[in-house]
């Protein structure tokens, strides 16, 4: 039986015997605790940790894993890229939100800030087709929140809090916030309904989440692999303090409202080519302050989906909003509850809107938005239809004399919100397939992704 060699009443004692985990899996770390316990391939990392190696009682408590010191113990799959850097493989799911009690809390008081303040993190390297005691555990340390994060993470927390205190706790949505989210969390959406204090409406059991980029965040810190390439819109704590940062980021764009691209160029004394695909890219990072060969840190820790627009004079956008291809043998195996496109969906956006006027193109507008959940729930719709004719191998609807190909793919006035069509170089820029198409019999078929029709972007994000 191993000994827990640590004094509990100590962070620093519990953070370095944690250390001692570093390349090193659950199967050595553990001695021969789980293998006797019938634990091999069974149970989750988190709980094997808490059990084997630190030796206390897995639970739910709303109180920190090490209550004396105030430390909460996290742990979370890695992914390898193929230049050697880590991310991560999901987002770090933090406590249940119980509605029924969050609503009279600030966040100073809060179960949240009571847990999660300090984290304790173990990051694993996830590798498919292995036995869960044998991830390689990487990084390990603990994690407090810088003081410009944590004024983002209160105003994210509280604008949770006020959703549930309007009785919308069934509306709220990972893009409503920037760096902590409301995932959601149980098995079945039906087991997962809870009560929420002012609707009767039941709302799917969420638990608050750091989101994915701002994990990644911590592991570039952690692991010591962050790079200068990012550039920072916040550039102290104090810019926000009585503002939120939408609003912060916002303000910065309307000053240049009514202004043409070329003519905000020149304030900023640019030369940019504009063919270049990524002029207004170039236009959105000089405005918020960031070096044009840098990424914007706030974004990429909120997940954030930037998209220019260009519209024309009747405001409708000159055209639809794509996705990145969707690969045909990955959609047939996922459920909608862990596709990419309601992941997508489920993000927050930053629309860029410009727009033609006279001869001139120029800034109009700017937005923050997130897809309202019953638009999501339309464009389910869409994605369902999508991977039943890709599992049942109808691709292909019919083929023209001049060899144009038309698809069984939704189509745009099939659904309001979204519809599918192809997103390739060429024809011959393909995925496989995983069955053949009925009609052609073709084994792979030209690259496809999901598209925001153009209507509905005038409609629900431009026009609200």
């Amino acid at each position: 039986m191993k000994t827990h060699q640590y004094d509990s009443n100590h962070a620093d004692s519990i953070i370095e015997f944690a250390k001692q985990l570093k390349n090193k899996t659950l199967r050595e770390a553990c001695d021969d605790d789980v293998c006797e316990n019938d634990y091999e391939g069974k149970g989750k990392f988190g709980t094997i940790l808490e059990k084997y190696y630190f030796g206390y009682e897995p639970n739910s408590n709303i109180s920190p894993d090490f209550i004396k010191v105030g430390l909460e113990l996290k742990s979370s799959p890695l992914k390898l890229l193929k230049n050697g850097e880590y991310r991560s493989k999901e987002r770090l799911v933090l406590n249940i939100i119980n509605y029924l009690e969050v609503y009279k809390e600030t966040f100073e008081e809060s179960s949240f800030w009571n847990k999660n303040a300090h984290l304790l993190l173990v990051f694993y390297l996830w590798e498919p087709n292995k036995d869960i005691l044998d991830f390689l555990i990487k990084l390990v340390d603990d994690w407090r929140y810088s003081d410009e994060d944590l004024r983002i993470i209160k105003n994210d927390w509280e604008k949770i809090n006020k959703k549930i205190k309007d009785g919308k706790a069934h509306e709220l949505s990972e893009g409503d916030t920037f760096y902590l989210g409301a995932c959601t969390k149980g098995t079945t959406a039906l087991k997962s309904l809870r009560e929420q204090p002012f609707s009767k409406k039941k709302a799917k059991q969420r638990a608050y989440s750091l989101k994915q980029g701002y994990v990644n965040h911590i592991i570039a810190k952690i692991s010591k692999q962050e790079k200068d390439v990012f550039g920072k819109i916040i550039k102290t704590p104090k810019s926000i303090e009585r503002v939120h940062i939408e609003d912060f980021i916002v303000a910065k764009f309307e000053a240049f409202y009514g202004q043409t691209p070329q003519e905000i160029e020149k304030y900023f004394e640019l030369e940019l080519n504009q063919r270049a695909k990524n002029y207004f890219a170039s236009l959105t990072k000089a405005i918020l302050g960031i070096g044009l060969n840098k990424r914007i840190e706030e974004f990429e820790k909120a997940n954030i989906i930037v998209k220019t627009v260009r519209l024309q004079k009747n405001d409708l956008p000159k055209e639809d909003i794509s996705f990145p291809a969707f690969k045909y043998k990955e959609i047939v195996k996922s459920e909608w509850d862990n596709s990419e496109f309601k992941n997508i969906l489920e993000s927050k956006f930053f629309f860029v809107f410009y727009k033609q006027e006279n001869e001139n193109l120029v800034l109009r507008k700017v937005k923050f938005w997130n897809m309202p959940q019953i638009d999501i729930k339309e464009a389910k719709k869409v994605w369902l239809a999508t991977r039943n004719n890709i599992k049942s191998g109808r691709i292909v609807e019919k083929i023209t004399e001049r060899n144009e190909r038309f698809t069984y793919f939704p189509k745009k006035t099939e659904n309001r919100v979204s519809h599918v069509r192809p997103h390739a170089r060429n024809a011959n820029d393909t995925y496989p397939l995983p069955k053949k198409d009925k009609k052609t019999g073709l084994t792979e078929y030209t690259k496809h992704c999901f598209w925001l029709n153009a209507r509905y972007v005038k409609d629900e994000v431009y026009n609200k």
